[in-house]
């Protein structure tokens, strides 16, 4: 009876093993940035762009905006540049904090899923590709009248293109029959701005989760089939070795008599 109250008292308790430390929740969060470390780093770049727009004149501001924007006068003359910085700085500081919950529930889980390769090129591909749409839109609506001249050097920054990407290509972590619910609520969602709105960065949020859900080859899904392997057809190099076989067996054994042949008899066995 001694032993069982003293092994009670040792024993600790389901609240005391859930208990949180400071230690523990260090070790998670450093578990957590080393299993994503390309948005991690993306997200510190960000951070530190956006310290410094927020800190900088109106008229700074405006100018490291323009020199890092994807518009028409920007793409002609430095493409390479503005595809890759754009994706790198936001337009209003203020909304850091959305953007801080989006890359951990979004960017982050997708790049434990996918791997940090895969989910840098489908980051990659969404904004490269909805902004060489938008502003394709953007040229001919310009072409035509139908939009202002303004908008060829106009600030299109932010990192909207490429978490709208990682949004499509998630549909296929989320498990069946949810997951058609979940496309058919994020086509909706993407698609209704660009029916009423008509703006080229609606545009192209539809556009870059049209590149993520095409992105299906890069997900564990698509490498890990459903259905097990089909067993290889049995051989048939069994059958011709039988009928190989079988005439050796009416054969005659060199050196020996067969017992059919008249006037011959096998020796008795002793």
């Amino acid at each position: 009876m001694m032993w069982v109250m003293a092994a009670e008292q040792i024993t600790p308790t389901p609240a005391e093993r859930r208990r949180i430390t400071l230690k523990g929740v260090g070790r998670f969060g450093a578990s957590w940035v080393r299993s994503s470390p390309g948005t991690h780093i993306w997200l510190l770049i960000l951070t530190i762009t956006t310290c410094v727009v927020a800190v900088v004149s109106p008229h700074v501001r405006a100018y490291l905006l323009h020199h890092v924007s994807t518009n028409l006068i920007e793409l002609r003359q430095h493409p390479i540049r503005v595809l890759l910085a754009s994706a790198l700085w936001v337009a209003t500081p203020s909304g850091f904090a959305i953007y801080f919950v989006f890359y951990e529930t979004v960017h982050a889980p997708a790049e434990r899923w996918l791997g940090t390769w895969r989910w840098l090129v489908v980051v990659a591909t969404a904004h490269i590709g909805a902004t060489l749409v938008s502003q394709k839109a953007v040229l001919f609506g310009i072409h035509y009248d139908r939009l202002p001249r303004s908008l060829a050097h106009t600030v299109d920054v932010g990192v909207s293109y490429g978490m709208a990407g990682v949004v499509g290509v998630l549909t296929y972590l989320v498990p069946r029959p949810w997951r058609w619910g979940y496309l058919l609520g994020i086509l909706t969602f993407f698609t209704v701005p660009v029916l009423t709105s008509r703006t080229f960065t609606d545009l192209g949020h539809l556009t870059a989760v049209l590149i993520g859900l095409a992105c299906y080859a890069l997900t564990p899904t698509a490498r890990m089939p459903g259905s097990p392997r089909r067993p290889a057809p049995p051989t048939r190099r069994s059958e011709p070795a039988a009928r190989r076989s079988e005439p050796s067996a009416r054969r005659p054994v060199s050196g020996r008599l067969s017992a059919e042949e008249p006037g011959t008899a096998l020796p008795e066995r002793r």
